[in-house]
């Protein structure tokens, strides 16, 4: 994955933390929508591996 596409997912999570989703689809979109189909499985598998950078929740077990 690209270094720009990267910051941007991070970007993004970081404001979807703080509850400006908004600007975090303003931010992540347009690097999904260019990304080509190598980039765009990395992209996603970087979202499925890091979903708690987005809700700012601990994976934690419970018993």
């Amino acid at each position: 994955m690209r270094p720009s596409t990267l910051r941007a997912l991070k970007r993004a999570a970081e404001l979807t933390r703080q509850n400006r989703l908004t600007e975090a689809v303003l931010i992540a979109e347009p690097v999904i929508l260019a990304a080509d189909s190598y980039e765009g499985d990395e992209i996603l598998r970087w979202l499925a591996e890091h979903v708690t950078d987005f809700t700012g929740e601990n994976d934690k077990e419970t018993p």
